[in-house]
């Protein structure tokens, strides 16, 4: 094979490399900043190495070995100072980097507020309040997917309407996750929506739509998942579902709620539009997306 033929498969296939993750707590943000940082790079593919709750020596040599035998970029959120020196020192030694991912935030934290740094290890996941309500969202959200439990829907922040596979579940546990209550209703087409939606007046409801040409792939997909074949041939024929859409965003209209397409955002996007208009909500300034 020539070089430019290799050249060629290589665009084709992606540039590997390896990433490091070494944290004295869970990892979450660290495996959040590496996906974050990584999908700014077209066709480059990172191979990730997680190392978690890393609290002594003894479990930072282990790591090392891997990281010596993997050299890659180390990102590390290590607060012991001694594990901390002893990680960038053998970094340095291998030649390649060790970033310490939160310095800077933290370094201009402490500048602005005239604060000392707190060296407690996975301060973020205390058992405090927030996580509590975090907890009894996703419990909320679980109970009232799909429809469930109408006459407790005054008790959601958020209700999510929307036809089949608009990623309403998901997107309510995604909405869980960051300690907000969600419900989530499906618009079937020939029945009605529960009567206690139109008494509502605290929860903002959201209506979910997308293309048609994105439902009919993913509910075929959902179908062969499932090895489904009773679904009314309307789920996935292309006017019926262009019907469907067109009738969703009318109802929407009527019912003056804000509507968010789907059809390109991922759950993250998606979510995080429902929070600005759920800000808006709580603040009056509620217009529409």
């Amino acid at each position: 094979m020539t070089s430019d033929s290799l050249k060629t498969l290589s665009s084709k296939i992606g540039t590997y490399f390896h990433v490091h993750l070494v944290s004295d707590s869970t990892g979450e943000t660290l495996n959040a900043l590496a996906k974050a940082a990584a999908a700014r790079f077209e066709g480059i593919l990172p191979i990730e190495h997680i190392y978690v709750l890393i609290r002594s020596p003894k479990q930072l040599d282990r790591a090392l070995v891997e990281i010596e035998s993997f050299p890659g970029i180390v990102l590390h959120t290590i607060v012991d100072s001694e594990l901390r020196t002893n990680l960038e020192i053998r970094c340095r030694e291998l030649d390649i980097p060790a970033i310490g991912v939160l310095d800077p935030m933290v370094v201009a934290f402490s500048r602005y507020l005239g604060a000392a740094v707190s060296k407690r290890i996975g301060a973020q996941h205390n058992l405090d309040n927030e996580y509590f309500e975090r907890i009894e969202a996703l419990n909320y959200a679980i109970a009232h997917d799909d429809g469930a439990l109408a006459d407790r829907l005054a008790q959601a922040e958020v209700i999510l309407v929307g036809v089949s596979r608009t990623s309403k579940t998901p997107t309510c546990i995604y909405l869980a996750h960051r300690g907000i209550k969600a419900a989530n209703i499906p618009l079937v087409p020939g029945s009605p929506l529960p009567e206690e939606i139109d008494n509502l007046t605290e929860p903002l409801i959201v209506g979910l739509i997308a293309s048609p040409e994105r439902l009919i792939s993913i509910r075929k997909n959902r179908l062969l998942s499932l090895n489904n074949d009773d679904r009314p041939s309307t789920y996935t024929d292309t006017e019926a579902v262009r019907n469907e859409i067109i009738a969703a965003r009318r109802f929407f209209e009527r019912k003056e709620w804000p509507v968010i397409d789907v059809t390109r955002r991922s759950i993250e996007e998606t979510s995080a539009a429902i929070i600005s208009l759920l800000n808006e909500k709580r603040t009056g300034r509620l217009g529409g997306i």
